[in-house]
């Protein structure tokens, strides 16, 4: 090809599957590391985001009621601004009153990290190495814990304010791109019902976590009121927001209370506790919700838990939450618009 041909209307070489698909990486790459750079942003909006998905069926009744589209917009802020506050004064209290009964029962925990040290010692470990691997029951330990948690829950409070500002400006924005299909006819339509099935999807994702999460809440709430641990309704809370952490959330939900019973009521409390959440969670967790989840978003199991890993790496914390919505954004934006990669989605967990 001589020199000035492209210039002169010739078509540029076409680019080899292989190297499409070395570029596409790549470029793959960058946007993530430039999200991981930037994920004290990114995270919140996110979040803000999908609030809004969430909330978005408030303004379709009020725009179908024939109200001014200003009353739905307002309608979703005040909706989502409640759930934030909600949950953020429901954390508040079950982190108050953690501290509360780490500081009743300091002589306990005291007690029972002597004697789990003691005990390792009696299984070969050396004084100091027993005693280190008990050091998790000092209540300094679990104070210096707390408060770093609350170091998080300090930035997370300082994201929430972008998060509230995120919310005015994405809800004024929805009314705008519900008009798209009006404004550029037909051909915005596949695009607009493709994301229009990823909103479903989300709220769908949601409301199947909140009503299991729910049921687990009371179910373990009534559990650890029977069985005597103190302050129940603080697990409980805990366990319905831990469920939103798809796979591990169970986990986190599980250890304070395990804790607290081993301190209160010895080791047979505390594997009562650890029974009863495990067969509760079990059941409703792994062998139900899965089912519902999996109908709701048609994510397969093993993406649903990998994605649960890695958004928390590129985002924070708050990947752990928003990691179905986020692959299911990426599902819609790369794989649902392009023919050729049916088998990509159905290997996602997709229908075929």
């Amino acid at each position: 090809m001589t020199p000035g041909a492209i210039g002169d209307g010739a078509q540029p070489p076409a680019l080899s599957p292989g190297l499409r698909t070395v570029i596409a990486l790549a470029a793959a790459v960058i946007v993530l590391a430039g999200m991981w750079l930037g994920r004290d942003l990114v995270a919140p909006l996110a979040l803000a985001g999908v609030i809004v998905i969430i909330c978005l069926p408030v303004r379709h009744r009020l725009d179908r009621g024939g109200r001014p589209r200003w009353v739905g917009t307002l309608a979703v802020v005040a909706t989502a601004w409640g759930v934030l506050i909600a949950l953020a004064l429901l954390l508040a209290l079950a982190g108050l009153q953690f501290a509360r009964l780490i500081d009743d029962y300091t002589a306990e925990l005291l007690a029972a990290s002597q004697t789990l040290a003691e005990w390792l010692h009696g299984l070969g470990l050396t004084l100091e190495g027993s005693s280190q691997s008990a050091e998790f029951l000092q209540p300094s330990a679990i104070l210096g814990f707390a408060a770093s948690l609350a170091g998080s829950l300090l930035s997370v409070l300082v994201a929430l304010f972008f998060v509230f500002a995120y919310l005015i400006y994405m809800t004024v924005d929805a009314a705008r791109y519900s008009l798209a299909e009006t404004s550029f006819g037909p051909a915005a339509r596949p695009a607009l019902t493709r994301f229009r099935r990823f909103g479903a999807g989300v709220r769908r994702y949601y409301l199947v976590n909140a009503t299991f999460g729910a049921v687990v809440a009371v179910v373990d709430g009534l559990a650890l009121w029977a069985l005597g641990v103190p302050a129940p309704i603080v697990w409980a809370v805990l366990a319905f927001v831990t469920n939103f952490i798809p796979n591990i959330g169970f986990v986190i939900g599980l250890v304070p209370p395990a804790m607290l019973a081993l301190v209160v009521g010895g080791w047979p409390l505390m594997a009562a506790v650890i029974v009863i959440y495990c067969a509760v969670n079990v059941v409703l967790q792994v062998l139900v919700q899965p089912k519902f989840v999996s109908d709701a978003v048609n994510l397969s199991l093993t993406l649903t838990f990998f994605s649960v890993i890695f958004w928390t790496f590129i985002i924070g914390p708050l990947g752990a939450v928003l990691a179905i919505p986020l692959t299911l954004l990426v599902r819609a934006l790369l794989l649902e618009g392009d023919p050729g990669s049916r088998w990509l989605r159905w290997l996602s967990g997709a229908a075929a």
